[in-house]
């Protein structure tokens, strides 16, 4: 049986570059992981259902729970950032040249 190797990543960057993946794909992951955060921070906060954050956002309860659990696989940054936004928070872009 092969022996797998743990490795340990503190940063999108070296997740991404770990799996192969692109930089791109690595600040990709890096904000879709900042705006999953704070929709948990703020939904915790407020004290709201999952009900009630799917009906403010229009979707579906199914799907905030998905967003809440951080199995956001399946689920669009658009929507990531309209559930922010429908918590009353507006994400702010930050353009910088790549390394």
């Amino acid at each position: 049986m092969k022996k797998s190797r743990v490795t340990i990543t503190r940063t999108a960057a070296e997740l991404a570059k770990a799996l192969g993946l692109t930089p791109a794909d690595g600040a990709e992951i890096a904000l879709r992981s900042e705006l999953n955060s704070k929709i948990v921070e703020v939904v915790q906060r407020k004290g709201l259902t999952h009900a009630q954050v799917a009906r403010l956002a229009r979707t579906s309860r199914t799907r905030v729970t998905a967003i809440m659990n951080r199995n956001t696989k399946d689920i669009s940054t658009d929507l990531l950032l309209r559930v922010l936004y429908s918590l009353g928070y507006t994400a702010k872009l930050k353009f910088q040249k790549a390394a």
